[in-house]
């Protein structure tokens, strides 16, 4: 389906869309534990399967059952745990143009990375091309229909945050 190189790790947390057509693009980030990158720790959330006794922090979130469909790491490289054609459970309570559950109309993607740590070259680049192709796979997905958790979740959440380059993003979308 997508041109750039995928690799899979299913996620049990997932179910049947209730007949919307797809048309949101959620921009998340992700860092497990928090801060750190290149660990197993996100593919372990997304499967059920983080350790609680591996950090601190996990004591807090493993019985989370979250997902998303894609994640771009820092080097580019693409997991996808959801198919597009599933409900991922990324967005959480969410509102986006009146409409709530936008995990029933909305494709998630998690970029590794925290709020305040600029984000990699190729992570745009990887993100871009991703967008492009499921622009054109799900045309209600326009530039306008593309946002943050925070835009969709605001005080609740605050990703992908001030480091990421919403500007440098939507220009390469379009070029």
């Amino acid at each position: 389906m997508l041109s750039q190189a995928v690799s899979k790790a299913p996620s049990p947390n997932c179910d049947d869309r209730p007949g919307e057509e797809i048309s949101l693009l959620v921009v998340h980030n992700i860092s497990l534990p928090p801060g750190q990158f290149g660990g197993p720790g996100i593919r372990q959330l997304f499967t059920n399967c983080l350790d609680p006794d591996e950090h601190p922090f996990y004591r807090e979130i493993h019985e989370l059952r979250v997902s998303a469909h894609l994640l771009i790491d820092r080097e580019g490289q693409v997991i996808q745990f959801v198919p597009f054609e599933k409900r991922a459970w990324h967005a959480g309570v969410s509102q986006f143009e009146g409409r709530e559950r936008c995990n029933d109309f909305s494709i998630g993607i998690e970029l590794e990375g925290a709020d305040d740590i600029p984000y990699t070259d190729i992570q745009y680049q990887v993100l871009a091309d991703v967008t492009r192709e499921l622009m054109a796979l799900y045309p209600e997905i326009t530039p306008d229909r593309i946002v943050g958790h925070c835009d969709i979740a605001p005080g609740r959440k605050t990703d992908p945050g001030p480091a990421f380059d919403w500007e440098r993003y939507r220009n390469l979308i379009i070029g």
